[in-house]
């Protein structure tokens, strides 16, 4: 049986929640999502360079959830409360995880992005768990997304 979250981890869950909603973090989320459509490292690297703004939105994003799957995985926010409420950091790992192995090999870390993606695989299973099927419609929602983003792109 799940755990009722603590005081304390309920403090820091709106703390956190609140953080997503400052200005800076709010574009960024906002570009990743309407841009970020990678296949490969190479096509990341293009579209987000070091000391550009896509780069600085990259990394603001991409941090961002990374931290706040590092405090979920370290047991410092709860797992039921962040899945019920915080569903994006899966959307910014399924439009990451395609170039994360290659990240990985080409820069020798393999901790890049590992606590999103431990988070994301909790995620995935208590989804299957408490919604069947919602992660397979948002992957086929998310698709065709990106498909009408790339059209409208070229």
């Amino acid at each position: 049986m799940e755990t009722r979250p603590t005081h304390e981890q309920a403090q820091l869950h709106l703390q956190i929640f609140e953080m997503r909603r400052e200005e800076r973090l709010r574009q960024a989320r906002d570009w990743f999502f309407k841009n970020y459509i990678v296949e490969n490292l190479d096509d990341a690297m293009r579209l987000a360079q070091p000391g550009t703004e896509n780069g600085a939105f990259l990394g603001m994003v991409i941090g961002y959830w990374e931290q706040a799957c590092a405090l979920l995985n370290a047991g410092l926010l709860h797992d039921e409360l962040f899945f019920q409420t915080s569903g994006e950091f899966f959307g910014v790992w399924e439009r990451c995880k395609a170039v994360v192995p290659e990240f990985r090999k080409k820069f020798a870390y393999t901790l890049y992005l590992a606590e999103m993606e431990e988070a994301a695989k909790r995620y995935e299973a208590w989804m299957e768990k408490h919604s069947p099927g919602h992660i397979a419609a948002m992957r086929e929602f998310m698709k065709q997304m990106q498909g009408q983003l790339k059209k409208a792109a070229a």
